[in-house]
């Protein structure tokens, strides 16, 4: 069984502008590092993105999923189950928590990667820790410079 991974950062950004970045998968190719093309394949009845299907790859190694967002109430974050996967990856699970804090908002970013080829846990968990590291500062820097 797989464990859960997480990282924290604080943004200096208000958690309803954090929502509308983490929302746009369009964009995810510009500053997410790995992903090829993201795009939403379903949408939900308030008109946000239901489910996603996104191609990456990264040193040489590719796969391809789709993702389903559940949002949580006023604006509290996004969390995602595997709806389908090819490749490298079997299951992605994961989330991302915002809370106001000071002058900006604290973001936790959760994940648990199932990997589709056998890998020993520290290779696993370097490779959780590198997908948290990138995304949140990902999301820090394309938030802050919009």
């Amino acid at each position: 069984m797989s464990e859960q991974t997480e990282g924290s950062i604080e943004i200096a950004s208000t958690p309803e502008a954090l929502m509308a970045v983490i929302c746009d998968f369009d964009a995810y190719p510009e500053w997410t590092v790995g992903i090829q093309k993201a795009e939403v394949t379903k949408w939900d009845s308030k008109g946000r993105p239901a489910e996603v299907a996104f191609e990456v790859s990264q040193m040489g190694i590719g796969e391809s999923y789709t993702l389903a967002y559940r949002y949580r109430p006023r604006l509290g974050g996004v969390s995602w189950p595997t709806k389908s996967a090819s490749g490298a990856v079997k299951d992605i699970r994961g989330e991302y928590s915002l809370e106001p804090s000071g002058e900006g908002t604290k973001v936790t970013y959760r994940t648990t990667v199932e990997p589709a080829i056998p890998l020993i846990g520290f290779l696993k968990r370097q490779a959780e820790r590198t997908i948290i590291k990138t995304a949140l500062q990902g999301l820090k820097d394309r938030a802050e410079g919009l």
